[in-house]
Parts: C-alpha cells; sequence; structure tokens
C-alpha cells in the first residue's frame, strides 16, 4: 500500500495544475530545443525528439519529480566540433555512451556526493544560469521594432498581474495564448515560433546509430561522451538541488543519475541528442504549481502533439511571448539576496558565489564555473579547518618534562601549524605529547608527528605520544617512522 500511496502522491496528487504547467512548459521547449539543435549544427527535429524523448522517459525514471529534462545549450555546445567533424551518427553514438555512463555512475551511487557542493557554489550556479537565460533572450530584441517590444511588455503585465485576480491558470499560459491570438488577429509583422526553423512531421523513429563498431570509434567519441555525463550531470543534480529547496521536497540522487542515462540512450535511439535538466522550464514549471511527475510526462507528451498535429498554429505564436516568460524565469531565478547581503557574507563565501558566476557567464560552460567554485570552497575550508589544530603546554612540577596537549584534525593543511607550535629549545629529558583531542587524517599529518618526535629526540630527550584514536593508530602502525625508530636508545612511542 505504501508503494501505491507513493506513486498517487507523485503522478496524481494535483493532476489540474501538472496539466497546466507541463502545457506552458511544452509551449517554452519549442523554440529552445529548436535554438539548441542549430547550436550544435543539427536539423531542428533532433533537439524536438530529445526534449520529447527525454521528458517522457524521465517522468518514470528520473528521481526528482516535477523537474523537465531535454535538450539543453549547455550540452549542445559540447556537441559542436563532433557533429563538424565527424556528422550526426556519432552524436547519436556519443549520446548513446554519455548515458551508458551516466547510469554506471548511478550504479555506483555517487549522485549523493552532489551535497558536497558549497551552497555558495549553488547560489553562483543559479545566478549564472538567470543572467544566461536573460542574455539568450537579447537576439530577439536587439533590432526587433516597436511592436516586440510592446508585445514583451503586454505579456509581462499579463504574467505579474494576473496571479494578483486569480491562480487558476498559469498566467505564462494566459499571456502566450492572449498574445498569440492578438498577433493572428491583427497580422502584426513580428518574429514567430516559425521563424525559427521547420519542425518535424513525423513521430521519431527507432534508429540504432550508423557508426563502424571499432576501437577508433570509440576513441572519437568517449572523451565527449564523458564531459557530455559529466555536464549533463552537473547540471541535473544541482537543478534538483534548486527544486528540492523551493518545493520543500526530497529527490533521490543517484536515481535521478541513472534516470538521465536511460533517458538519453532512448533519446539517441530515436533520433535525439544527449539532454539533461533544464533549470529555466523546470522553474516555469514548479512555479506554475507543479509537483507531479505527471506534469514533466504531459510536457513531452504534448510536445510532441504541438509539433506534429498544432505545428501550424504553433509556428504563429508570436517570440515575444516567449521571451517574456524566460525573462520572468530569469528575474525569479536570480538569488537577488545574494548581492543585497554581499557585505554581511563572510568574504569567502562571496568570493566563491561571484567566482562561479562570472567563469559561467564568460565561458558558457557550466562545468568549469561549478569545478572553480568547488574547488575554491576547498581551499577556504582547508585554510579553515587547518587553523583548528590546537597545540597546549600543560604546566608539570617536574623538572626537565615537557607535557602538551593537541586538539583539532591533523592533516595536510594543518601540519605546518602543528608542527611550529611546540618549543624546540631547551634540552628537556622527557616530552609527552598527548593526542587525546586529536585526530590524525592522512600521511602529511603522520609525517608532521615524525618531525616533532626526532626533534626531540635528537636533543636526548625521551619522546611519548599517547591518547591516539584507533584510527590514528592504525595509520602511524602502517607510516610512521617514529614509533620504529629506535634513537636514542630507550625513546619509545605508546
Amino acid at each position: 500500500m505504501s508503494l501505491i500511496a507513493s506513486a498517487r502522491q507523485q503522478w496524481l496528487a494535483n493532476p489540474r495544475r501538472d496539466l497546466l504547467a507541463g502545457t506552458v512548459v511544452a509551449l517554452a521547449l519549442i523554440p529552445e530545443a529548436i535554438a539548441f539543435s542549430i547550436i550544435a549544427g543539427v536539423d531542428p527535429a533532433v533537439g524536438l525528439y530529445a526534449s520529447v524523448i527525454i521528458a517522457v522517459t524521465i517522468a518514470f525514471v528520473g528521481g526528482r519529480p516535477a523537474m523537465i529534462s531535454a535538450a539543453t545549450g549547455a550540452m549542445a555546445l559540447l556537441m559542436v566540433t563532433l557533429v563538424r567533424d565527424h556528422g550526426l551518427e556519432y552524436l547519436f553514438a556519443a549520446s548513446l555512451l554519455c548515458g551508458v555512463f551516466q547510469i554506471v555512475i548511478g550504479l555506483f551511487r555517487l549522485g549523493r556526493y552532489i551535497k558536497f557542493v558549497s551552497r555558495s557554489v549553488m547560489t553562483g550556479f543559479v545566478n549564472s544560469l538567470a543572467i544566461l537565460i536573460f542574455l539568450a533572450q537579447m537576439p530577439e530584441l536587439i533590432g526587433a521594432n516597436w511592436q516586440t517590444f510592446a508585445l514583451v511588455a503586454a505579456a509581462l503585465a499579463i504574467i505579474y498581474g494576473l496571479p494578483r485576480l486569480t491562480r487558476a491558470v498559469p498566467s505564462p499560459l494566459v499571456a502566450i495564448v492572449l498574445l498569440s491570438g492578438f498577433v493572428i488577429w491583427t497580422g502584426l509583422d513580428v518574429r514567430t515560433v516559425g521563424d525559427m526553423g521547420q519542425m518535424p512531421s513525423t513521430l521519431p523513429m527507432f534508429h540504432i546509430p550508423a557508426v563502424p563498431l571499432t576501437w577508433e570509434t570509440l576513441m572519437i567519441i568517449a572523451p565527449i561522451s564523458a564531459t557530455l555525463a559529466f555536464v549533463g550531470l552537473l547540471e541535473s543534480l544541482l537543478t534538483a538541488n534548486l527544486l528540492d529547496d523551493i518545493t520543500d521536497t526530497p529527490s533521490d540522487k543517484d536515481r535521478e543519475t541513472r534516470g538521465q542515462g536511460i533517458a538519453n540512450i532512448a533519446s539517441s535511439l530515436f533520433g535525439g541528442m544527449a539532454g539533461c535538466a533544464m533549470i529555466g522550464q523546470s522553474i516555469i514549471n514548479v512555479t506554475s504549481g507543479a509537483r507531479g511527475r505527471l506534469s514533466t510526462l504531459w510536457a513531452g507528451l504534448f510536445l510532441l502533439f504541438l509539433i506534429l498535429v498544432l505545428q501550424d498554429w504553433v509556428a504563429r505564436i508570436p517570440m515575444a511571448a516567449l521571451v517574456a516568460v524566460m525573462i520572468m524565469v530569469s528575474v525569479g531565478t536570480f538569488d537577488w539576496g545574494s548581492v543585497l547581503k554581499l557585505r554581511s557574507t563572510p568574504v569567502q563565501s562571496s568570493i566563491v558565489m561571484i567566482a562561479t558566476t562570472a567563469t559561467v557567464v564568460l565561458t558558457h560552460d557550466l562545468s568549469k564555473g561549478v569545478v572553480l567554485g568547488v574547488v575554491l570552497s576547498a581551499i577556504f575550508f582547508m585554510r579553515k579547518v587547518g587553523k583548528t589544530v590546537v597545540v597546549e603546554e600543560l604546566p608539570t612540577p617536574e623538572e626537565g618534562v615537557l607535557r602538551y596537549r593537541v586538539t583539532g584534525n591533523l592533516f595536510f593543511a594543518s601540519a605546518d601549524v602543528f608542527a611550529a607550535a611546540f618549543e624546540h629549545h631547551g634540552h628537556p629529558a622527557r616530552v609527552e605529547i598527548d593526542m587525546t583531542g586529536a585526530h590524525l587524517w592522512d600521511l602529511t599529518g603522520v609525517a608532521a608527528v615524525d618531525k616533532v618526535v626526532f626533534r626531540y629526540r635528537r636533543q636526548g630527550a625521551e619522546v611519548e605520544v599517547v591518547g591516539m584514536n584507533e584510527a590514528g593508530r592504525t595509520l602511524i602502525d602502517r607510516v610512521g617512522k617514529h614509533d620504529k625508530d629506535h634513537l636514542p636508545a630507550g625513546a619509545a612511542a605508546h
């Protein structure tokens, strides 16, 4: 019964909201999928088929209900060289191998480690994508006539004004329908979805990539596939984290990792390219009220219905309406509080956030920005933790005896602080180092203990290291030198 209840919650908790939200998403997917196909250098059908197949598949196998996955710009940018040099069939093969890599990563349950991405990196990721979503709308506005700007303004007025009157229907959907009707009725000379490219007129067909099954083929596609797998999972899992926060519900990151792989394999076998989660469309979905898997499934199915059955009507949708929806998404996605609180936020956190945002925006490469942010976060964390080791000299009534108490974490970042904290002047007869409150983490920490012990022994002192926990004792027994050294005679470590 719990499985049935869980399935009902994920699929049928609020079908009306899910269906309406999925409808908005499907409309917003069309120009995006066509644009990403153009970026990758392939026919618009490749991006549209990918968006349909991935959305439908991930609705069943994904780990984050209400998240939208489809063809994306981040993935399309990585495909340009492969398509140009080797052709479309190699793209299908690379997308298939990308899916295999992602399934393997999911089977090893590595998706959960996204929790080690800091909040500052997450904020930088969100802000950079919000900026990129906004900048992606500029080609539709630069050089446009005044009617286009008037339509965008009218759509934004509907999107932000209608919720004050009613939330029964998602305001972006109302804006798209009303503006489309107005443009068709008046015959305004504005850019429409049909101007983006020709939509397919047939169902996607099963197709095995027609590439030679050779080592050379593997060497061509493997590097691209690995990069696609990494970038796709990074964007998907970070988007899942964001939706977790927005909806205050958990997601299964390992299931999502495997699901992305299954969806990409399915896409490649039906004439589509690899994709991943879309932060813009996912935000549209959840802000329109969606919370279940039905919204994702309907977005994919309705997209297929739109491009096959209603393509003549869809082609007449003004791009201004969709631009307004994406502007709403970019404004809503950007974490304005992160800018307003820069002065009160720790300097290190602000540096990580700004560096992540700037790198993604300048390179249009999500992976570079996030990796830089993670590395900076790790560096700042290690610097902070490295200063937490404390060496305290204890008073003792015995002449020629020194006692020290060590607390904190001893590893490569704190080893120098540990070693410098001991006083090596004078000629004590005996030194006792109490490690009860400390934890030894790595080989550099062991080397630091050896260094301190040997310095005292060279002065003729007997050195005793006590209180080491079991993990530290095991590490010392395996690689430590001071406990195996017998110079001078009688020296020992316990």
